[in-house]
């Protein structure tokens, strides 16, 4: 009897564990479900090791004047770090000092981010889509600042014995825009004598010696930036748009990376209209005529010009060029990035941020963070050779059901923000994204480094 008792008193305390487990599950995914609405509590495969699902618009402006940082008692140092980064101190000349920042002494070199006031303004209009350097360094110059609120991704090491990385902090891309003609009795541009000293530089650097270059990250995002030093460069990481202009030899998916262009309309955050509020089926403004590649956009006029509910015009930034954008874009369900002179441009990011369905027309295109993301889920591919033929885009574009368009534009709404720049950089946004994917790019450097470095002991020993 004493046996059964026990039997029975066991069999009783087992079902109450398992019980108070249960409970204590189904109250789990209860509170999960009801705070959905406001936080994120979802479950993803997603290579990314933040959540890229979550449906918000970054704090910062995406303007070119910085946001005024915000504080925090956390601190990001060396050891939180995942991507330890040296950027070599090159003159003001190569950088800030072409936004007309002067140092209050010699020997400075940066200006003083943590104030608002001191950070220089980068030039607005179409030099801000190329401006991906710009808030990069100051990512890093912030990394250095006690109780600032950013990521703990990068952090600026000041010992080049610590790094993962060599940063080259030079404005190549507004160097192009602004210093590419030559000005009186000048025999050479600015453009050509900045990229001369820059070779010079890094070639002398036994940070650059000792790997080839390779762990060096040269931002070069203008199509025509470089031109004259990307040769002599040719083993380091390039920051890059696309691939059009460069030889495979030099620029490559295996040792670059492609970065977003800084989009110039405005985003619409939370205010997007959905399908029914989108009287436009499909939309393009910009240059109709191009060279090479770019020849589609002129056949495609000529197809989609007498569609009644398409865009299809030309448009510069003049005039109000981004404002009727802006309006154009966020009123339309498919925005057209179709190649131009280069298979790339900063229109796709412009559809993105306007949660307009892009229809990527453009069969050389690489795309950002494609490691990373999905982008099937929230553009549509179609081949030149297939949207040239009469009547084949237009009907692709109106057999997308309502539910289909749909669900792109909740994923557009969700990784919207991984295309913003602004400081401070947010988790996950353009800049966070960038750092990521220089780290995903790093196991392959070190491979190719110490693949180098076999026989360097005994080459040392004669």
């Amino acid at each position: 009897m004493r046996v059964k008792k026990m039997q029975l008193s066991n069999i009783k305390s087992k079902k109450l564990f398992l019980s108070a487990i249960l409970i204590a599950t189904l109250l789990l995914f209860a509170s999960c479900w009801s705070l959905n609405s406001s936080t994120n509590c979802k479950i993803t495969n997603s290579p990314l090791t933040f959540s890229p699902l979550t449906n918000t618009t970054p704090n910062h402006t995406n303007k070119n004047t910085p946001n005024l940082p915000n504080l925090t008692k956390k601190q990001c140092d060396y050891n939180q770090s995942q991507l330890k980064i040296y950027m070599y101190d090159l003159p003001p000349m190569f950088h800030f000092g072409m936004l007309g920042w002067k140092p209050k002494n010699p020997n400075q070199i940066w200006p003083d981010v943590s104030n608002h006031n001191q950070i220089p303004k980068y030039p607005g209009g179409l030099n801000l889509q190329h401006s991906i350097e710009y808030w990069l360094i100051l990512d890093l110059l912030s990394s250095n600042i006690p109780n600032f609120t950013r990521p703990c991704f990068a952090y600026r090491v000041s010992d080049p014995k610590q790094a993962d990385l060599f940063f080259v902090p030079f404005f190549s891309s507004l160097s192009y825009n602004r210093h590419s003609k030559l000005h009186g009795k000048e025999k050479i541009s600015k453009n050509r004598f900045l990229q001369d000293e820059l070779v010079k530089y890094l070639l002398n650097k036994k940070e650059w010696k000792k790997s080839g270059g390779r762990d060096h990250l040269v931002p070069a995002h203008h199509p025509n930036s470089m031109l004259d030093a990307r040769k002599k460069l040719g083993s380091t990481m390039f920051l890059l748009a696309d691939f059009g202009r460069y030889p495979f030899e030099i620029a490559n998916l295996k040792k670059d990376l492609i970065a977003p262009y800084k989009h110039v309309v405005k985003s619409v955050g939370n205010e997007s209209a959905g399908f029914d509020e989108r009287p436009i089926l499909a939309y393009f403004q910009g240059a109709i005529f191009r060279k090479d590649g770019g020849m589609i956009r002129q056949k495609l006029h000529e197809i989609l010009n007498s569609e009644p509910d398409i865009h299809f015009s030309y448009g510069t930034i003049r005039q109000n060029g981004i404002k009727t954008s802006t309006k154009g874009m966020s009123a339309s369900k498919f925005c057209l990035n179709i190649a131009g002179d280069t298979p790339s441009s900063n229109r796709l990011f412009d559809s993105i941020v306007s949660h307009c369905v892009p229809v990527i027309i453009s069969d050389e295109i690489e795309l950002p963070f494609e490691d990373a993301l999905d982008y099937s889920e929230f553009c549509l591919f179609v081949r030149g050779e297939d949207a040239i033929r009469p009547g084949r885009l237009v009907g692709k574009l109106r057999g997308v059901k309502k539910e289909e368009w749909v669900k792109m534009w909740v994923r557009l709404r969700e990784v919207g923000r991984h295309f913003e720049y602004g400081f401070p950089s947010e988790e996950g946004d353009a800049v966070d994204m960038i750092w990521r994917g220089v780290e995903r790019k790093m196991a392959g450097v070190r491979l190719e480094v110490n693949r180098k470095r076999r026989f360097d002991r005994l080459k040392s020993r004669g």
